[in-house]
């Protein structure tokens, strides 16, 4: 596959282990175990009992933290983390039912970055696919947000944009913000004449087996949402994704480079 090798060079700089703590104040909820599922086979632990700093065991509100190498990498209330994964479906989103202002994503989920994950989609797992389609929507964001660059998007099949009320909404409001807007996938709907995007069509390899959103800020962008950010996934079998994303800008720029010359 023509993005193999860059999701292998992406996991390849991944951090060894990750660890996700859960402080309740009231002990624990039945959604503790939800998120034990969400990350159950992944290279991401969750712990309802773990020991964490003292700033971090001081709050006053339940909190989730994200460890790794013993050191506190992150830390976000759980109703945050709760509303972004735990307590929504894929449907509120591809429904248009949650918005793309809505797409911030707590710091817990967004420094899990250059992990590698192997996600399952519906009917398979209710929730593991949620994880990469909440992602891809804070990369939207981000896009829209700075106004320029580059974002670079597949679908496998070009007329899901058209399909998913959600999905029409945003890359509608993608296009008309001033980001330079390319999709890929299966030659089924023409986004050109309803989008003004630029259209990449084709099958097999690179365009009916892969997800990517690649979002590539011009060079003298400032702020913090005009940095790079990167999603990649790609179809093992049917409704199984082994699925990245990366917020470094080599990376990114390596990526998006690839996806230009190649598809």
């Amino acid at each position: 596959m023509v993005l193999d090798a860059q999701f292998d060079t992406l996991a390849s700089a991944g951090p060894a282990d990750r660890r996700l703590a859960v402080l309740r104040r009231d002990g624990a909820s039945p959604l503790d175990a939800m998120l034990s599922r969400l990350f159950a086979d992944q290279p991401v632990s969750v712990d309802a009992d773990a020991a964490v700093d003292a700033d971090a065991a001081a709050r006053d509100d339940d909190v989730a933290v994200l460890v790794g190498d013993g050191e506190v990498l992150a830390t976000s209330p759980l109703s945050a983390l709760e509303r972004a994964i735990l307590l929504v479906n894929s449907d509120l989103y591809t429904t248009g039912t949650r918005h793309l202002d809505d797409a911030d994503l707590p710091s817990v989920l967004t420094e899990l970055a250059d992990v590698p994950f192997r996600l399952r989609g519906y009917p398979l797992a209710h929730k593991e696919k949620l994880l990469l389609i909440a992602m891809s929507r804070q990369i939207e964001l981000r896009a829209h947000r700075a106004g320029r660059g580059e974002l670079r998007s597949s679908f496998q099949k070009l007329s899901r944009i058209d399909d998913e009320v959600g999905t029409r909404r945003t890359y509608g409001r993608l296009a008309a913000s001033g980001v330079d807007l390319h999709v890929y996938g299966e030659p089924d709907w023409d986004p050109e004449r309803s989008l003004g995007a630029t259209v990449h069509a084709g099958y097999g390899d690179g365009y009916s087996d892969s997800w990517f959103v690649v979002f590539d800020p011009p060079a003298d962008a400032v702020g913090p949402h005009t940095t790079p950010a990167a999603l990649l996934a790609l179809e093992e079998r049917s409704r199984v994704w082994r699925g990245i994303w990366t917020f470094r800008p080599d990376a990114v720029s390596e990526l998006a480079a690839v996806i230009r010359r190649e598809l």
